[in-house]
This record gives C-alpha cells, structure tokens and sequence, in this order.
C-alpha cells in the first residue's frame, strides 16, 4: 500500500503508474497506491489512485482530478488508460481550491481581449460559476476598439459580470504630475499600474481575490510590469507556456466557443504603445518557449541549448533576461504548478549572484 501526495504535472499520471507496475512486478504482490486529490496553493493533486495485480495488470483505477470511492473485486472493470492531459482540468481544480479553501467568494479579472486573460476568464468560469467572478474592462487611448470588443463580447458569453473603468482620466493625472518622466517604458508602466491599483481596489472594496494573466513565457523573461499586471493574490496560468495558453484555449473552445476567435488569431500585443507588438520585444513565441523550456525545465545550460540547433545570440538574450527577471518573480502571486519545473520552490536562484551563463 502507498499513501501519496503526489503533485500532478502533464504526463505525471503515466509515469506514476509504471513506477507501481514495476514495483507490483519485482515484488511479485498486489500494490495499491492511493493518491490525495485536490489544490493546495501552487500544487495541484490529480488523485489517480490504482490497484495493480502482481503481473502488472492494472485492475482498478480511480477518476482524475475528482475524489472517488472505488471498490474492487473480480467483476471491476478498470478504465481506460490515461491520456495525455492538456492541463486545463488541472488548472481548473487548482484555481478552485485555492479559492475557495482560502474563503473567498469572489474573483475578479482585468479582461485586455488578449488570449491570456481570456483563458483566466474561461478558467475561472469554469471553476466557480459566472456568479463568482467579474470581468473588468478597463481601455486607454491604446486599446484597440476590436480588443475591447472581444473583451465585452467574452464576458457576454461567459455570463459574468463586467464593469468597464476608462483609465484616460488617471494617466492624463499622472501625466501632469511626472511631466518629462511620464514617458517612453515609463509611460507604459504607468498605464498597466493603474490598471493593478483598479482592480486591488475593487478587490479591498469587494473581497474579490485578484487573478493575475502572466503566463510562463512572460513570467520567465520578465516581460511584465510590477505593481501593474502582476499585482493580485493568484496567477493561474504563471506555469503555463505561451504555446500552451493557445492549445488549451483552443481546447475550452471545442467543448463550447466562449472565447471569441479573434483573440485566439490576433498577434498578442501589450496594448501600451501605438502598434506594439509582443514580437517588437520578443522572439516567436514557439522558439522562446522551445528554449526556456530547455534552460528552465531541463537544466540545459546554453552551450547545450545551442547544440540542439538554436541561434547562439537568441540563446544568450533569452537566458541573460531569464536571470535578470528573478527580482521580479520574487515579487509575483503565486502561481499553479503544471510542469515538471516551475518557479518558486522547483527553481531557486538568488536574486544577487554572480552567475552569468550567457557569457561563457
């Protein structure tokens, strides 16, 4: 008998079990391993517990993501094995528990009509039900009318309440008082700090919890804003590869189309400056998260990462802003585990240090 909290990230149900069918088999008994289910802040337990016979048959296997009670003899059938998980279910279950074992009743979202508040959104929604969470819209003289419509568009979908803020107002004040300094990265900062005082607000006003829309490809290089759009209590999708969002948003819309196509097609885009693209800062997305996947997950240093056939000087640029990033994550929410290594307590690096990988 095993009694485990084993924390779940993609892939983790398959290998769990054939650790068991080996250990059934080299011990010639019957194992059962018996697995807790559940969130518990950034971890997530996908239950799975199974009974293996000494051969390793499996006979018995218990839901995923759900608590269950099974009972086995002769005539159990045991279901289907295990697939390869998008990840979504996960994230459901650990955005859920997080809020609701936390006691609280209510979450709000700043909803850009990007894809990465949009799956928060549909994440939410899923987890709690429309009454539980609100959509807050808040534009600027940057926003695109098609972005702040697919925004408006989500929410009615979704069911949830919006409120729609304009920040012109508060930057105009900003602008007067910084004068010259209201400018340049200043100015876009400003913009998305605002939009964190709004919704920390509301959330003091309201007892919402905030949700934060970082994924991990902008999480790791630091292409977020402190005190702006990092500011809030959760961040769902902080493991969640760019690549991925896309996926699992185009998987929550094959179950039902809450997420109008257009932001799934749209180039991203901070919306903080005329025309700004996240491709104006960024390389392509698959490639950065090809090779963060490598650095962060894997442990590959970027001499190894170049031998698998990157750019050298892509390579050095994406590790060097991964490291300088630190301070910055030291200061995010928390965020839900779904891969094999996420930030936190999976990968501990000090903020001041002298290590400098990308100029070996």
């Amino acid at each position: 008998m095993n009694l485990s909290a084993s924390p779940y990230h993609r892939g983790k149900a398959v290998q769990r079990e054939e650790i068991f069918r080996q250990v059934a088999n080299s011990e010639n008994r019957h194992v059962a391993m018996v697995n807790t289910v559940g969130g518990q802040d950034e971890l997530i337990f996908d239950g799975g517990s199974v009974l293996i016979a000494p051969d390793g048959t499996v006979l018995a296997r218990a839901g995923q993501f759900t608590e269950d009670l099974l009972i086995c003899d002769e005539a159990t059938q045991p279901s289907p094995g295990w697939t390869t998980s998008t990840g979504s279910t996960a994230l459901v279950t650990g955005l859920r528990d997080y809020v609701t074992k936390n006691g609280f009743a209510h979450v709000g979202i700043g909803l850009s009509g990007g894809i990465d508040s949009a799956l928060v959104a549909a994440l939410a929604t899923d987890a709690l039900g429309p009454d539980r969470v609100t959509c807050v819209v808040m534009p600027s003289r940057h926003s695109g009318g098609d972005t702040q419509g697919d925004a408006r568009e989500m929410a009615a979908r979704l069911g949830t309440e919006m409120i729609e803020i304009p920040i012109e107002g508060p930057v105009a004040a900003f602008d007067e008082v910084l004068g010259d300094d209201a400018t340049g990265v200043a100015a876009e900062n400003l913009q998305a700090r605002i939009r964190g005082n709004l919704l920390m607000a509301l959330s003091n006003s309201r007892g919402w919890l905030v949700l934060t829309t970082a994924n991990k490809s902008e999480t790791s290089v630091g292409y977020s804003t402190l005190y702006g759009d990092l500011a809030g209590g959760l961040a769902p999708i902080k493991d969640v590869p760019k690549t991925l969002v896309y996926d699992l948003c185009r998987h929550r819309n094959s179950m039902s189309p809450v997420i109008p196509e257009d932001i799934i097609e749209r180039p991203p885009s901070a919306e903080l400056r005329p025309d700004q693209k996240d491709s104006d800062s960024l390389p392509g997305y698959d490639v950065l998260d090809r090779i963060l996947r490598q650095y962060v997950e894997e442990d590959k240093g970027p001499v190894e990462i170049v031998a698998e056939g990157e750019d050298p000087e892509t390579v050095a640029d994406i590790v060097a802003m991964v490291d300088r990033a630190e301070y910055k994550r030291r200061q995010s929410p928390p965020g839900l585990r779904i891969t094999t290594k996420s930030f936190g307590r999976d990968r501990r690096m000090p903020i001041t240090n002298r290590y400098r990988p990308w100029q070996a």
